[in-house]
């Protein structure tokens, strides 16, 4: 799902552009807020599956604690050092608890698919190691807005 995004049609990347970039990127910023309203952010590794966002996260920590009061989420992939390189994605929804919290390997096929994708993106194998810290938070977005200023030096279309 794709928000509409006033001014920044010229802007935004397409799809496959999105699936890329989630791809080659390894660090995301993510968003969670507390009961009482005091908002968090924190860098985290993910994976995307080309639906979903998988984020592989401590279970002892600020961001597990608040996801389980309240799993709204926004996290931003961006990148660029000049103006016109800016480019990035924001996803927003809710996370979701997906396998056994802290995970230890046991099976389950529903992380088959992102463990794998996550292994060879940060550790360059197929297995993916378990620490028994971590576990798998799945955001599968209700809004995606995205952005790429390199687009602004091509040709202009209407």
């Amino acid at each position: 799902m794709t928000v509409t995004q006033r001014r920044g049609r010229r802007i935004m990347m397409t799809g496959t552009e999105r699936d890329t970039y989630l791809a080659e990127q390894r660090t995301c910023r993510v968003a969670t807020v507390s009961p009482d309203g005091r908002p968090h952010a924190g860098a985290l590794w993910f994976a995307w599956d080309g639906t979903s966002l998988w984020l592989y996260s401590i279970t002892r920590s600020l961001r597990w604690s608040q996801l389980r009061t309240d799993p709204r989420i926004a996290v931003v992939v961006d990148d660029g050092v000049e103006y016109g390189e800016l480019r990035g994605v924001e996803l927003s929804g809710r996370a979701v608890p997906v396998g056994e919290a802290p995970r230890t390997g046991a099976p389950c096929p529903e992380l088959d698919g992102p463990e794998r994708l996550f292994a060879r993106k940060y550790f360059e194998t197929d297995a993916m190691p378990h620490d028994g810290r971590h576990a798998w938070l799945r955001l599968t977005p209700q809004a995606v807005t995205s952005w790429d200023f390199r687009k602004l030096a091509g040709p202009r279309t209407a």
